[in-house]
């Protein structure tokens, strides 16, 4: 029972990670209707500029804004300056052009900082916190989820209480509509895909110190996780994101926990393929899939 509690917390830390990531994919799917595979990627980038810099002034504060806004301004920058100019008639050209951003990137990465791990260092304890002898959590755990919860509060009121939040969803639904409100429509696409790569930077800063540490290919299995996240929270829906992460978050824990964490990826494909299978839309999907 110990095991299975501590396991519990485990995955709730991770699935909150997985959580944020899977909400990075939403808001680029919902603003422009494309799942951006170069998110993994665009958040390693961001890492290893935080990291970097965090280590250089010894300071993990200054570390993780670097990564904020770093993920801001690359966000921006991809979208003004390649996604922009794809050709959205055929899906498979966004999912293209994003596959081959991810080789960019990861080969640029290897090419500055080498292919070896290298450590990326916590700014909290890690190890376990003990409740009446049973270990739960640990202080960077904690950290983590204060991060996520307050990114997904500010997000909640981005988009529900303020006139741009109401302008990016407006634009994401009916653009053409939007344009004639005279609403900057590119402009909120703009910065959909730079809100998305900051959510996306601070999970990658987050998760990485509980994984092997930086590396050019270190966010794969957290993309795939994640991916698989939001396909089970419907990439639709924010609060399913949410939920989605969690789900898979506990889901590899124990995987992870009673089986070994060679089977972790092999997991995240079998819950992949039976949201495929039972509910494409995924959990909190309003629209039903369309059937041949």
């Amino acid at each position: 029972m110990d095991r299975f509690i501590f396991l519990t917390f485990d995955g709730l830390s991770r699935g909150a990670v997985y959580a944020a990531f899977a909400l990075a994919l939403v808001l680029i799917w919902r603003a422009a209707r494309v799942v951006n595979f170069a998110q993994g990627a665009m958040a390693v980038v961001t890492a290893y500029a935080a990291y970097t810099i965090s280590d250089a002034v010894g300071s993990y504060l200054v570390g993780f804004i670097v990564a904020l806004v770093g993920g801001l301004a690359l966000g921006a920058l991809v979208e003004r300056g390649l996604m922009r100019f794809v050709g959205h008639a055929n899906p498979l050209n966004d999912v293209i052009v994003a596959l081959g951003l991810v080789l960019f990137l990861t080969a640029v990465v290897g090419m500055i900082f080498g292919g070896e791990y290298r450590a990326a260092n916590q700014p909290f304890d890690t190890s376990a916190i003990e409740v009446g002898g049973i270990p739960l959590m640990s202080r960077y755990d904690l950290f983590i989820w204060g991060s996520v919860a307050t990114m997904v509060v500010l997000l909640a009121l981005l988009f529900t209480r303020t006139a741009i939040g109401l302008r990016m969803r407006a634009a994401a639904f009916a653009p053409e509509v939007s344009r004639l409100l005279g609403v900057n429509v590119g402009r909120m696409l703009t910065l959909g895909w730079a809100l998305a790569a900051a959510v996306g930077a601070v999970a990658g800063v987050l998760i990485l110190p509980t994984e092997l540490g930086l590396h050019p290919h270190a966010m794969d299995i957290v993309f795939a996780s994640s991916f698989a996240a939001a396909i089970v929270g419907g990439l639709d829906s924010p609060v399913g994101a949410v939920v989605g992460g969690i789900i898979v978050g506990l889901i590899l824990s124990y995987v992870s926990g009673y089986f070994g964490a060679a089977l972790t990826p092999i997991a995240v494909l079998v819950v992949l393929l039976a949201v495929l299978l039972l509910r494409p839309g995924g959990i909190f999907s309003s629209v039903r899939a369309r059937t041949v």
